[in-house]
């Protein structure tokens, strides 16, 4: 019994020691910053104490970049879910062929990562002024996408290219869902009379809205807090949060970096709510779905 005692300890002993990394990596780089930044947010230059920084939060200026960066949140978000459950729809429940649903996942998990002044570039090298298809729309088909009030560095602009990755991060999110719908539900669905329709309705959406809205959370978190894309795309007339940030942290003519911290410490909290909904969904999804 002792020797047994010694080998489990021993085996937890070295259960954690291989978690040791991660938890150092996460110390150095995740916990040790995040408590710098809520530090340096209560601080002034000198190191006093003030509550000034988060007064500063709630200017005019300051104020309407959290507006923005939250609207370009919410519709990059919501138009990702809404596609993306469509096309996880297609290739797990759809009946599509094998390999085109794992060509499809295979690219979204590629697409999901593809950010900064790649896609940056990727867009402007299609949708510019002078992109690719701006020029067939115009020289084919007589559509002047800028004439008509479009344009690719704004609002409207960057919540697009945002879908680029917000779409596949849905995909990558909501397919373990479908494919944890069981079809004996259908199936007892369909024999008590209830059409495609009402199963899905009463039935099927019921079940997935955890899944559903947990990822919604974790596609305006995953928004909220993107600056590469942004900055690289639209520089620095589109003055949402990361970018403010930056500019007082790194080289504004109005220097701040305690303002900067306040900024970080306003992102943490909307960006912490949001994770914080999205593993409290999760759980009650996987709880269903057992």
């Amino acid at each position: 019994m002792q020797s047994r005692t010694k080998a489990d300890t021993s085996k937890r002993f070295f259960d954690w020691l291989g978690l040791a990394p991660f938890m150092l990596f996460a110390l150095m780089f995740l916990i040790v910053p995040t408590l710098y930044l809520v530090a340096g947010a209560f601080q002034t230059a000198d190191g006093a104490f003030t509550l000034a920084n988060i007064a500063g939060l709630f200017t005019d200026k300051i104020m309407a970049s959290f507006s923005i960066s939250i609207r370009i949140s919410l519709a990059s978000a919501i138009g990702g879910v809404l596609l993306g459950f469509f096309i996880g729809w297609a290739i797990v429940l759809g009946g599509l062929p094998p390999f085109i649903r794992s060509a499809v996942l295979t690219f979204c998990g590629v697409a999901s990562n593809f950010a900064g002044v790649p896609l940056a570039f990727a867009f402007l090298a299609t949708l510019g002024r002078l992109g690719l298809i701006t020029m067939l729309l115009r020289d084919w088909l007589g559509i002047n996408l800028y004439a008509s009030g479009f344009n690719l560095l704004s609002f409207s602009g960057l919540t697009l290219t945002y879908m680029y990755f917000q779409i596949p991060l849905m995909v990558l999110i909501i397919a373990p869902a479908l494919e944890g719908m069981r079809r004996e539900w259908q199936e007892a669905a369909s024999s008590l009379g209830a059409t495609t329709f009402q199963y899905w309705t009463r039935v099927a959406l019921p079940i997935l809205f955890p899944s559903i809205a947990g990822a919604f959370m974790l596609l305006f978190a995953n928004a909220f807090g993107a600056i590469a894309t942004a900055y690289s795309l639209t520089g620095s007339s589109l003055n949402i949060v990361p970018i403010q940030l930056y500019a007082q942290i790194r080289g504004d003519v109005l220097h701040n970096a305690n303002l900067g911290y306040a900024l970080a410490l306003g992102m943490i909290v909307v960006t912490g709510i949001s994770n914080i909904l999205y593993i409290a969904l999760r759980l009650r999804a996987e709880r269903w779905q057992k």
